[in-house]
């Protein structure tokens, strides 16, 4: 008479016989070419402040692994249960300073996921859906491009002078701070320019009472 153990342990022998290093080498090559596709989108639609090559090469190599994990997973229960508790010690603190780092971080993960799960049809239309949505999100060019402006002025004479010349020249200009070192004022602006159009800034420096002007982008975070 068969117990509950045996029927147990003959499932797991089952499930180890299922593996099959035909599937799992075309899951691999379905995960190195998406991830590749997933490189290249990530370098093309990149707008921060500096470009990483080996963020980038995480995206691959993340891909590859989740998929080989997977596998890994589906290919035997024991495996998993083990695999689970070993994951679930592992902590990761690299910091995230763009929101859409993050949307490629679980792009490579969620296709490991969906490959090592056999859907090998819902990776290749899934990502190619959300290639094609970043390249039109990216193809999209703001006319109108967001800057820090910081004044350092002598006094007062030389803020109205200096706020003239940039009401004149630009159309979107809002104060941010003003701060006064020893009756000198300081001055903190976001602009909005078109075009790169900083010509003013030629004209702003040749002021009397303007002691110092910079311009630096702004995108979320600062980049001179």
């Amino acid at each position: 008479m068969v117990n509950f153990s045996e029927i147990i342990k003959s499932s797991f022998v089952e499930e180890l016989s299922e593996f099959s290093p035909l599937n799992a080498l075309f899951a691999l090559s379905s995960s190195l070419l998406i991830g590749l596709c997933i490189y290249y989108i990530y370098k093309k639609t990149f707008k921060g402040v500096m470009y990483s090559t080996q963020f980038n090469t995480s995206l691959v190599m993340l891909s590859l692994l989740t998929t080989f994990v997977i596998l890994a997973v589906t290919s035997n229960v024991v495996l998993s249960l083990g695999m689970v508790g070993a994951l679930s010690i592992v902590r990761f603190r690299t910091a995230i300073k763009d929101p859409l780092d993050l949307v490629f971080l679980f792009w490579s993960i969620g296709v490991g996921i969906i490959l090592g799960a056999g859907f090998y049809l819902l990776a290749y239309v899934g990502s190619f859906f959300i290639a094609a949505v970043l390249l039109v999100f990216t193809m999209h060019k703001e006319k109108e491009l967001a800057y820090i402006l910081m004044l350092d002025l002598k006094n007062e004479t030389a803020e109205v002078a200096a706020t003239d010349i940039l009401r004149q020249q630009i159309d979107r200009l809002k104060l941010k701070s003003k701060t006064l070192v020893n009756g000198q004022p300081e001055l903190i602006y976001e602009v909005r320019i078109r075009e790169n159009d900083t010509a003013f800034m030629s004209e702003l420096f040749a002021t009397e009472g303007v002691l110092n002007a910079s311009l630096v982008s702004y995108n979320g975070e600062l980049a001179s």
